[in-house]
Order: C-alpha cells, then structure tokens, then sequence
C-alpha cells in the first residue's frame, strides 16, 4: 500500500469540544445557516456573520487537539507512503496535532479572503465587518470559509489524490453533505479499499469495506497502528 486518504468531518472535532454548534445552547443553535453560512446572509447582515466566526475562532483557540488527530498525524510521519489528509472542518487541530498537510476543502477559520480580489491572508483573532484588504484596499474582507451554496476548495486535487489512493478512510462525517459524500464512491471506482470509522454508519456506509463504530480517540489508534504494523 502506498497512498492512504483520509476524509475528516465534525466527529473527529467534537472530543475537542468543536462539535457543539448544533448542541441546545451552542453557536449553531442560536442562528439558521443561512443566516450565518451563505453569501445571501452575508449580504444581509456582514455583522452578525463576522460575529459568529469570530466566537467560533475564539472557541477553537482554546480547543486541543484529542488522540484521533494525534494517531492521524503519527501516521502522516512514519507510514512509508503517502498520506494525504482533506478535512471538511475550519478548524486548526490537525495541524495542533503534528499534521504537516492539510486540504481544507471548505476554508479555514484561521484565514481571511478579499471578495473583491480573491486575496488571502491569516484572519486577525477579531475580524469586524468593512476591514479592508491588504492587496486592494476594499472594505470586502470576509472570512475564508466556504458556504453553502460555494464550491468547495482543492475539487480537482481531492480528486486527482482519490484516483491515486490505496485506501480511503472516512472519519467523523455524516454523508449527507456533497461533493464529500460521494468521496467514497469515487474512491472504489478507482480501486482503493475503503474504511469508515463513525458512531453510527453514515447516509453512504454501505458503500464501505469496513465500518469501525465508536469515538474516533478510540478507534483510530489501534487502526493507525495495525497500518503502521503492517
């Protein structure tokens, strides 16, 4: 085996404390998404929007990195191959936990973007609607996060590395949430073997080789280590 990709979603966060946005009383809960996670409400409201990543930088940067990020990132250093980790999350801990390559295909909290130009630069702690670019000097800064309704980072990467791949390992996602969910179908077409590690199988589980239920800090050690034995 020479290429292993990995797929990571929500539950591999939520040990850290990142999957409560949906949870009564969590950052989710208080808004609809499309208040918070389109253009349309950002057009509406860039306040409100700002604000709500804001709390949710603040809040990752206080998380830690639990011991599903930690195995991922000791497979990334000693498996003989290649391993390519692509995360739906916008959050930093695979990169807290030793990860040197990490494709965000749906942006990250730690960046900020020009809509007017498309720069890109590291978002301050506290972003405030009207802050301008470093590139043009608009007032267009958003963050760099993708919404509902925007294609998602890296397309043709994530698909070149899924026609490559050994294996593909999905971890923490729900399948509901495309082009992600159908990650795994394109993976098999190619030839890769498939694993899924999830509280519950997935919407798309059934297309899996191999389902391994329960937390993520439990399953994913002994699996990177079985791979790393192999």
């Amino acid at each position: 085996m020479q290429k292993i990709v990995i797929l990571t979603g929500a539950g591999i966060s939520a040990e850290s404390g990142l999957g409560t946005f949906r949870a009564e009383g969590g950052l989710w809960a208080q808004h609809k998404i499309e208040d918070v996670a389109t253009p349309e409400g950002f057009a509406r409201n860039p306040k409100l929007v700002v604000d709500f990543y804001n709390a949710r930088r603040a809040q990752t940067a206080e998380a830690d990195p639990n011991a599903g990020h930690l195995a991922l990132a000791k497979l990334e250093a000693e498996f003989a191959g290649e391993v390519v980790l692509i995360t739906q999350n916008v959050d930093d801990l695979h990169e807290k936990a030793g990860s040197q390559k990490v494709i965000y295909m749906h942006g990250a909290l730690k960046g900020a973007l020009c809509a007017a130009c498309d720069t890109r630069w590291p978002a301050p702690m506290v972003m405030a609607p009207g802050d301008a670019c470093p590139n043009c000097d608009r007032p267009t800064a958003r963050p760099d996060i993708v919404w509902f309704g925007e294609m998602p980072y890296d397309m043709d990467e994530i698909f070149d590395h899924l026609a490559g791949a050994d294996l593909f390992a999905s971890i923490g996602t729900s399948g509901n949430v495309y082009p992600a969910a159908g990650f795994v179908a394109e993976a098999r077409r190619c030839g890769a073997d498939t694993v899924e590690f999830n509280l519950e199988p997935s919407l798309v589980g059934s297309q899996f080789d191999d389902i391994r239920i329960g937390p993520a800090t439990e399953t994913l050690p002994p699996w990177v280590d079985e791979i790393l034995k192999s």
